[in-house]
């Protein structure tokens, strides 16, 4: 019986992971331990810095530019936009800086490469049920009668994220290994992202700008976007319960049978091209770290 050799740093890619469960979870309670390594609050952040962002975003856009004024529980629908693109940046950005950031466990043994940004999604995952939990008051708290359409959204926009987040994370932390000028792309890709969804607004409002400016093509190409889409299933699973939804608010045309299978297929696709270029340069992350 032959047994086949794999070249030096390199494995089978996400099947390692499968296989190494047990591992994965070390390296998550290890990543949880020292990032609250000597804080006094620990685990609370996870709720504290929501908790700020949510106030500094209610009062900017909520109170001064007077959004929640002819919108339902607009406080609802802002932190369910909030938590959705807390774990895509948290997901990402740790992703895309695992390698960096675990090179000197890489250059002293061998791990399966892809066992780094899979815990950063993980890590990222332990502090977004913190912030689901608040929601989840909050919107019991506004009558949420949540039916299982609601339910299929949230999950189906959770495994959208966990997805493109993972996807994007494959492809930046491998071009970190090489060119550290990623990361301030990631930066970017962060800063922009909360922007270019819609989570302080409504989508409405850029169907409307785009049509009075004569791009209406421009809103299909804005509901193309992942984040778009999962912030939006998020909005109909938690926010639109809460409501009467006689406000300004529509469902997106076609968010189900088009833009939610376009951009689980586009996530996918970019998971397996990330996990191609990670597979193809991982064997030489060592001596680049």
């Amino acid at each position: 019986m032959t047994t086949e050799l794999t070249p030096p740093g390199r494995g089978r890619g996400l099947l390692d992971v499968v296989r190494n469960r047990y591992l994965l979870s070390l390296i998550v309670r290890k990543e949880v331990q020292v990032r609250y390594r000597g804080s006094v609050l620990g685990i609370l952040w996870s709720y504290i810095k929501p908790a700020v962002q949510f106030v500094v975003f209610y009062i900017a856009m909520g109170v001064f530019l007077g959004l929640n004024k002819g919108m339902e529980n607009y406080a609802v629908y802002l932190f369910s936009g909030i938590v959705v693109m807390n774990f895509f940046n948290e997901a990402f950005g740790n992703a895309a800086r695992s390698i960096v950031g675990n090179g000197h466990l890489i250059k002293k043994i061998y791990l399966p490469r892809e066992l780094f940004p899979v815990s950063s999604l993980w890590v990222a995952v332990v502090h977004f049920i913190p912030q689901l939990a608040v929601l989840l008051v909050a919107c019991l708290l506004f009558g949420w009668r949540p039916g299982p359409l609601h339910i299929a959204a949230i999950v189906c926009g959770f495994v959208l994220i966990g997805l493109f987040s993972l996807g994007l994370g494959l492809l930046f932390t491998t071009a970190n290994v090489f060119f550290r000028d990623a990361e301030n792309i990631v930066d970017l890709i962060a800063m922009v992202a909360t922007w270019a969804s819609p989570v302080l607004y409504l989508w409405t409002m850029v169907r409307d700008a785009t049509a009075e400016a004569g791009v209406p093509w421009v809103v299909d190409l804005y509901l193309t976007n992942p984040l778009t889409v999962a912030v939006e299933l998020f909005h109909y699973g938690f926010w639109v319960p809460t409501t009467d939804h006689h406000g300004a608010w529509t469902v997106p045309p076609h968010l189900f049978s088009v833009w939610t299978p376009v951009a689980l297929v586009g996530s996918v696709l970019l998971l397996l091209l990330g996990e191609v270029v990670f597979h193809r340069h991982e064997g030489h992350f060592a001596q680049e770290l």
